[in-house]
């Protein structure tokens, strides 16, 4: 089967990068998410696209928005982290807990 020699390898080349390009990257992740999920939310999309910038580092550790923006930024876990208070207690339960009168007796062998 002939491709049609140098001309054709350069387009097969051009169509493999094509269709590749929708699996890679950013897109291609939000594509797979988008087609899993059935959709995101407005909220959703923004925090993913939070993630992508701020999170997600090459192997030289450094991320999008430091490569736009020429300055490192923050770690994003811990500003988020630094924004919580001490954790509220459990609620309680609106039904009244009645002693299990099973529970701590001895049962004679």
């Amino acid at each position: 089967m002939s491709y049609g020699g140098y001309n054709g390898g350069r387009r097969m080349c051009a169509n493999y990068q094509r269709t590749s390009s929708a699996v890679e990257g950013r897109n291609g992740y939000l594509a797979q998410r988008h087609h899993a999920s059935r959709g995101f939310s407005p909220q959703a999309l923004s925090v993913l696209t939070i993630l992508h910038n701020f999170d997600l580092k090459r192997p030289d550790g450094s991320t999008a928005a430091q490569r736009l923006f020429g300055h490192p930024f923050p770690d994003l876990f811990e500003s988020v982290l630094s924004t919580f208070t001490e954790l509220p207690m459990p609620r309680r339960s609106s039904v009244s807990q009645q002693p299990n009168p099973w529970y701590g007796q001895s049962v004679p062998a």
